[in-house]
């Protein structure tokens, strides 16, 4: 069987997320929607900022007096702070102003403090010429009133909050947070704590899913070890698809024979795709039980974290009506020379030293602690061989996993 290549699985990810059933919304305060994906668009219904203001402490003045300001200088006809709604400026004078201030009718311009000075006669005088308009933030100059601020699909940051706040938003309308199922397979596994008996291991993938999926704000089903039994494994599946949205699995995807998971899904479920050229990763599945999407991930720990990152979250992204669901890619100088060309598109975990990025530690699909070293994937695509100071492509943690 030929292995799918990563970018085509990750278009077939896309496409299947987009052809499930729309998920319902919910309404939420602004404080409670960071990372939550806006179900309608959003539009300002004032302007921002709402009037023209100083943009630093100084002296408002009309444009029409500069010329005095400069020879002879303008009496101060009134003191304006931020919060306060300032009296027309009297002809032929100036208005002590602060930053953030709304502007007296009649100013148009403003001169920060530093170039100014208080004359013998306790006139406002300019020390240096002064542009008409300077120093003035304009009504609107942010955000009109009807303008589309955010787009429905956008996954809100910390900044977009700011922006909703700032058009007065208390409450937005967000998609409803995907229920998804996590579960371990492998009669091997115990809980940390638990003692390990003969060819037992603690059960990692587990704890490292279930910190993917909450960085996310999603909704988690945790439903421990699938055992190595194929009628347990079908009764627990069947449990699981009448509850989640989705299941996420790791390990029993490929065709062993304990690999009771791979073998329900293809006896009375659907696979959709298996097998991808992507090292590690390559076991990596797609399908479905009762109508639920099924993502069978590898067993190995880092390629569970590989695979998660860089097609499970598309998918849970797009599910949602993400719109914007790639992760962040630097191209950078390798600090290393590859030895050997592969025949699937490797994902190394590395870090950066001195603007360049090398390997972290080893690279074997059954070793976490290289993760934990690292800062991001490298990609090396099948059949390359980047040299030292040659351009690499580097997909930061900061974006993969936020």
């Amino acid at each position: 069987m030929s292995l799918m290549p990563v970018e085509q699985a990750l278009q077939l990810l896309l496409e299947h997320a987009a052809s499930q059933p729309a998920l319902g919304t919910e309404q939420v305060s602004l404080n409670a929607a960071l990372g939550r994906i806006l179900a309608e668009p959003v539009e300002a219904t004032l302007d921002v900022p709402p009037w023209d203001n100083s943009a630093m402490d100084g002296y408002a003045l009309h444009s029409a007096d500069i010329a005095t300001a400069l020879e002879q200088g303008l009496p101060i006809s009134q003191r304006i702070t931020a919060g306060t709604a300032p009296a027309p400026l009297q002809p032929g004078t100036c208005a002590r102003i602060f930053t953030g201030a709304p502007l007296p009718e009649g100013a148009d311009t403003v001169e920060m403090q530093e170039n100014t000075q208080l004359n013998s006669n306790a006139l406002m005088q300019l020390l240096q010429p002064l542009t008409p308009g300077a120093n003035v933030r304009p009504r609107g100059q942010d955000i009109c009133v009807g303008s589309r601020v955010l787009e429905a699909g956008t996954r809100l940051r910390a900044q977009d909050l700011g922006l909703l706040a700032s058009i007065g938003i208390a409450e937005l309308k967000v998609v409803r947070p995907l229920r998804v199922a996590v579960a371990s397979t492998g009669d091997e596994l115990r809980e940390p704590g638990e003692p390990l008996g003969p060819g037992q291991i603690y059960n990692s993938n587990r704890y490292t899913l279930i910190g993917l999926l909450q960085a996310l704000g999603l909704v988690i089903i945790d439903a421990g070890i699938l055992p190595d039994d194929p009628e347990q494994t079908r009764a627990r599946l069947r449990a699981l698809a009448a509850q989640a949205d989705l299941i996420i699995t790791s390990g029993g995807v490929s065709v062993g024979e304990a690999d009771c998971l791979g073998q329900v899904l293809r006896e009375q479920g659907q696979v959709n795709l298996w097998k991808l050229a992507i090292k590690p990763g390559k076991p990596f599945t797609l399908g479905s039980f009762d109508g639920t999407p099924v993502i069978g991930l590898p067993g190995n720990p880092a390629a569970v974290l590989v695979t998660f990152v860089l097609l499970v979250k598309p998918w849970l992204l797009r599910r949602q009506g993400g719109t914007d669901v790639a992760p962040l890619s630097l191209s950078l100088p390798a600090g290393f020379d590859w030895p050997r060309a592969g025949k699937r598109d490797e994902y190394l975990r590395a870090r950066l030293e001195a603007g360049q990025v090398v390997p972290s530690g080893n690279q074997s699909s059954g070793v976490l602690s290289s993760a934990s070293q690292a800062s991001g994937l490298l990609l090396i695509p099948a059949g390359q061989t980047p040299r030292r100071g040659e351009a690499v492509q580097f997909l930061p943690f900061s974006g993969l996993l936020g």
